[in-house]
């Protein structure tokens, strides 16, 4: 292949891989614009990057074998059209139901046959001594998408509207289609679709994603007392066992297949790889705590400090920016650093910066407050990408690389689907707890307040601004001295509820050191035989 026509191919996939990351990033800054225009909550606009996520992770599997059946050049253009369908839908959606299906279902379906097309489409268009910086190019790209992603959705949704953003990404898409034909193709691969396989992996994803959403109205065990309960417990302890069930009978099934000699849809004994497999958890550490941190802080400046989106995409800039510089810089300065102490040091600063950030969120601090916080974070996160994508695709011989694709996206997928989940739920069910406690030990609420808030209140306190909060007092005819009160009550509150999903998130990140003894301490290329090591 000439360096043109590489170049080309290169800058086709790298697109695809930052329209894919972009679209996870560029809401999280304009959440509460989004939710004023539908006439929804900021739950809503959650479930609706969850559910994206979710149809994402719990898909990706299938969609990596759909394209090593179809040919993965097919899958990549068939994904294209079907994401920017979704994209068209989702700029025009009138409401959260079409929102829903436009970007929650048909993006997600569409990313799940672009993003394994694209590892796969790598491999078969570069020879291997140029294949390292064409997986660090389509790395970078995806860590550009982040760091750009809050900027285009806040300067968007301010000088204009959000939904522009989702007619960009119909543009792009359409560009990406147009060269696609230049990309060699990878050969089809003999074989069948596991149908079962399909609905067991998805339906064991989605009951245990479904159940972390619900948990904070419904209560993880013990039922909250407006919620549903089954057995005398919360729903979300059974759906969470089904889940689990549902995943072990789903990897029994392919074990099943693969010993009778049929084609199943994930090889089993790729999950006996300790590299692969310490790579993939890894992702999946890493993008569940930048989901619940992309969650989080957007909300502290958006809705506590009432920024703009554009102020808001500035000031988690730092962030952005820190991690294309990690991502991009530490393979250049060191390119044979260790994977296992590259990541370990990840891992400190992005804890180090939750736990400043945590430090030094009060009612009397300012947007600056973040910065810090979010350069450590960054760097912590950029250092985690120039070593996790190298880690799992060096793990099996390169003609696996579309099971790695479709792996490596289902955990970043599902990682990100559960951040967002149970951070968000978290943060809403630690917000109703401190905000109904207040109102009931305040000798300063009258009763009929009292028991209005408390009825109206218990499936869930609505995280809104205070701005927001004494307008809907002023209209419910709430007196000054009341409205005064419960104004000061859902300032404490807020702040109880973001230092709590953030502690959770430091937590996490300090969890994950534990795991990191599966990493190799040197990358080196994987046997044609070793895919299952």
């Amino acid at each position: 292949m000439s360096s043109a026509r590489s170049g080309v191919v290169l800058t086709a996939l790298a697109a695809g891989q930052f329209l894919m990351t972009l679209d996870s990033s560029v809401m999280n800054v304009s959440m509460a614009h989004v939710a004023a225009d539908l006439g929804t909550t900021i739950t809503g606009i959650q479930t609706a990057i969850t559910l994206y996520t979710l149809v994402m992770a719990s898909t990706m599997i299938t969609g990596g074998k759909l394209g090593g059946l179809l040919g993965h050049r097919r899958a990549l253009a068939g994904g294209l059209i079907v994401y920017g369908a979704g994209s068209f839908t989702t700029a025009l959606a009138p409401n959260l139901g079409v929102l829903l299906l436009g970007w929650s279902v048909l993006e997600g379906l569409g990313a799940a046959l672009i993003m394994p097309a694209i590892v796969a489409l790598v491999a078969g268009n570069f020879p291997a001594g140029k294949r390292t910086a064409a997986y660090g190019s389509i790395a970078a790209a995806g860590a550009a998408a982040v760091a750009a992603g809050p900027l285009i959705g806040g300067a968007v949704t301010t000088f204009a509207s959000w939904r522009y953003v989702f007619l960009g990404e119909v543009v792009l898409v359409v560009i990406i289609l147009l060269v696609v034909r230049r990309i060699a193709p990878v050969a089809a691969e003999p074989g069948r679709l596991d149908p079962l396989g399909s609905l067991l992996s998805m339906l064991g994803l989605g009951l245990i994603v479904f159940a972390v959403l619900r948990s904070g109205e419904w209560g993880w065990v013990r039922a909250a007392p407006a919620g549903p309960h089954w057995l005398g417990l919360s729903p979300v302890i059974w759906l969470l066992l089904a889940g689990l069930a549902t995943l072990y009978g789903f990897l029994r099934w392919e074990t099943r297949r693969t010993a009778s000699g049929r084609d199943p849809l994930l090889d089993v004994a790729l999950l006996r790889n300790r590299q692969l497999t310490g790579g993939l958890g890894m992702f999946f550490a890493q993008f569940l705590v930048q989901a619940g941190v992309f969650f989080a802080v957007p909300l502290y400046l958006s809705v506590v400090l009432e920024l703009s989106a554009l102020e808001t995409g500035l000031r988690v800039l730092p962030l952005s920016a820190a991690l294309v510089l990690a991502a991009l810089g530490i393979p250049k300065a060191w390119p044979d650093a260790s994977p296992r102490r590259t990541v370990r040091a990840g891992l400190v600063l992005m804890s180090a910066g939750i736990i400043v950030l945590v430090a030094g969120l009060d009612p009397g601090a300012d947007a600056r407050v973040v910065t810090i916080p979010m350069l450590l974070l960054g760097l912590g996160l950029g250092a985690l990408s120039a070593q996790l994508g190298a880690t799992t695709v060096s793990a099996v011989p390169d003609t696996r690389s579309d099971e790695v694709g479709g792996l490596q996206n289902t955990a970043t997928g599902l990682g990100a689907s559960l951040g967002t989940a149970l951070i968000g739920s978290v943060l809403i069910g630690t917000l109703t707890t401190s905000v109904l406690a207040d109102i009931q030990n305040n000798p300063d609420i009258p009763d009929s307040v009292r028991q209005q808030a408390t009825t109206q209140l218990a499936q869930g306190v609505p995280f809104i601004s205070n701005t927001q909060l004494s307008q809907s007092l002023a209209a419910a005819g709430v007196s000054d001295a009341t409205a005064s009160t419960l104004v000061e009550i859902n300032t404490d509150a807020r702040f109880d509820a973001l230092r709590t999903a953030l502690s959770v998130t430091a937590v996490l990140s300090v969890a994950t050191l534990f795991g990191t003894g599966r990493l190799p301490r040197r990358i080196r290329a994987a046997a044609a035989d070793s895919g299952a090591a």
